[in-house]
């Protein structure tokens, strides 16, 4: 992945911002359809062209029938980044949410994906009960409005940003553009 790349020839340190893409979800989510028809786009249509994007970079991604709210997901995905091994969740939520279609705005769903990410289902359920990354998250929104973010992903480096699934050549462009230096091998 484009990512891991950057990581790997520049060296760059990647920290995840979490944004509110549709904050006003409801717990039990809701229809794609309702959701693209109220924007007057086709379901079907839309999926296509993300899975062509997703195929692309050789991540799986089915197609959903609802969408969900992921505050929770991202308040644990901020606990989860102060743990060994933490990282791990992101890509669990990520398959759980884009190919198992599962609601990640619901606790127990969550501290499942927890588990099969093989970190501490206790201490994440402590956290969801407690809100203890509320905070931090409530930070990365306003951050997220504070840099204008319109859309995931959205990358920025020293102050600047390209929204959207990026080709190589433009992240790498962003990077350079706030002084990365590539790896000698």
């Amino acid at each position: 992945m484009r990512i891991e790349k950057l990581q790997r020839e520049y060296g760059v340190k990647v920290k995840l911002v979490h944004f509110p893409l549709h904050p006003d979800t409801p717990e039990q989510g809701r229809p794609m359809a309702e959701f693209y028809a109220s924007r007057g786009l086709d379901p079907h249509q839309m999926y296509l062209q993300m899975k062509a994007r997703m195929d692309a970079e050789g991540l799986p991604y089915a197609e959903r029938t609802h969408t969900y709210n992921s505050r929770l997901a991202q308040e644990l995905g901020a606990w989860a980044d102060t743990q060994d091994g933490g990282e791990a969740l992101h890509d669990a939520l990520y398959r759980a949410y884009f190919v198992d279609r599962r609601n990640i705005g619901l606790a127990e769903v969550l501290l499942g994906v927890v588990e099969s990410a093989g970190l501490d289902a206790q201490g994440a359920r402590e956290a969801l009960q407690q809100r203890s990354f509320k905070d931090a998250v409530d930070a990365d929104w306003s951050r997220s409005r504070q840099y204008g973010v319109t859309g995931v992903p959205t990358f920025v480096a020293a102050g600047r940003g390209v929204v959207g699934a990026q080709p190589y050549a433009m992240l790498e462009q962003l990077v350079t553009g706030a002084g990365a230096v590539r790896r000698a091998d």
